[in-house]
């Protein structure tokens, strides 16, 4: 049987936006739009896995987390439109399997929740090799064709690429791709992420000034093309 999803979200269209987009990738799926509401669903449908908004009206949706906590053991998805470091420690802390910030895009959002099943329940995992447009990235190898031909990069390098890869068009901010390229929270000048980007570039773009994979996003960080 397909796995049930309890979408909590106090945005009605987007709620709506996040059923199709799960419902579309073979889930089940109920919506809440307030912690009240989300709590009862959560008893009555027995998800296998929340994504909860935590700006919700009335019953904050850490409450709602914490009351899901001592009910059950299921994987939570918290999804916030807060980007303060305290608020994400907070979440995380409540046993939150990953972590959200808005706006994100919907197929983002479906790939982090089939990501975190597999860890919860054991599924089946799809093949270590990223493919995206004539980028292939081999995790386990640790190797990446451009075009059909090899590309040596760094650790930090392919570390940094898998990471945008992964989800096409997504946006991460700098230190966030340095956490994740490093595996811990990175204490440092986040800065360091240009440089590494602009040696990225030159080794897997055909013009690095005209970039088509490693794209920009002023005043956030990058993002890796769709095109």
């Amino acid at each position: 049987m397909a796995r049930m999803i309890l979408v909590v979200e106090d945005e009605i269209e987007l709620a709506r936006v996040l059923r199709d987009y799960l419902e579309d990738s073979g889930f089940r799926v109920e919506t809440a739009y307030d912690g009240s509401t989300a709590i009862s669903r959560f008893h009555h449908s027995h998800p296998d896995l929340v994504l909860l908004d935590l700006n919700l009206p009335g019953m904050d949706g850490l409450d709602v987390a914490r009351e899901l906590r001592r009910a059950r053991d299921i994987p939570i998805i918290m999804v916030t439109a807060r980007v303060d470091e305290t608020d994400r420690l907070v979440g995380l802390g409540l046993g939150a399997d990953d972590y959200v910030t808005k706006p994100f895009s919907p197929k983002e959002v479906v790939a982090r929740v089939q990501a975190v099943l597999r860890r919860a329940y054991g599924e089946p995992l799809q093949p270590e090799i990223l493919r995206a447009a004539d980028i292939e990235i081999d995790l386990m190898q640790h190797q990446v064709n451009v075009g059909g031909k090899r590309v040596e990069l760094t650790p930090m390098e392919f570390e940094i690429l898998a990471a945008l890869a992964r989800y096409p068009g997504r946006a991460f901010r700098r230190m966030e791709l340095l956490e994740i390229a490093q595996g811990e929270a990175y204490e440092g000048y986040e800065r360091t992420i240009d440089a590494h980007v602009k040696n990225l570039r030159a080794k897997i773009e055909s013009d690095p000034k005209s970039p088509r994979y490693i794209q920009t996003v002023y005043g956030i960080g990058y993002r890796f093309g769709e095109a």
